[in-house]
């Protein structure tokens, strides 16, 4: 299975753009700003291709979609949230944009879950492929 996620043109705070499973539109995705220079907690991951695993977030106490093997980053994963606040380098997703970030954002979180366990009972291997608009 595949996830990409297409950037827009990263705004002075954030980077809005979308989610794609397998070529399928799935959802708005949110991200902190891309950077030449990583900024912690501040800086959307770089562009590419990395694993993705589904494992247990100490920090959310859940299992989530984790992004593996990021150069410079840990503990990337794909989450609920709404703003940049709630980024910390990671992939925010929703269901609906607004001016200031994603709306519906533990629904659309609920269907990437959804995908992603299914990919993994099925043992197929789960890649994310980020872009720059």
């Amino acid at each position: 299975m595949n996830l990409r996620v297409i950037r827009e043109p990263s705004t002075a705070a954030a980077t809005p753009g979308l989610l794609l499973i397998d070529g399928v539109f799935v959802c708005w995705t949110l991200e902190d700003v891309v950077r030449e220079v990583k900024i912690p907690g501040e800086t959307a991951i770089p562009a590419g291709r990395y694993d993705v695993r589904l494992s247990l977030s100490q920090r959310f106490q859940k299992v989530l979609p984790e992004v593996l093997a990021v150069p410079g980053f840990t503990g990337i994963r794909i989450h609920a949230g709404n703003t940049v606040k709630d980024t910390s380098g990671c992939v925010l997703v929703g269901r609906k944009r607004s001016e200031y970030g994603v709306l519906e954002s533990k629904l659309a979180l609920l269907e990437v879950l959804e995908q992603c366990r299914k990919a993994h009972t099925a043992g197929e291997l789960m890649t994310i492929t980020i872009e720059n608009g």
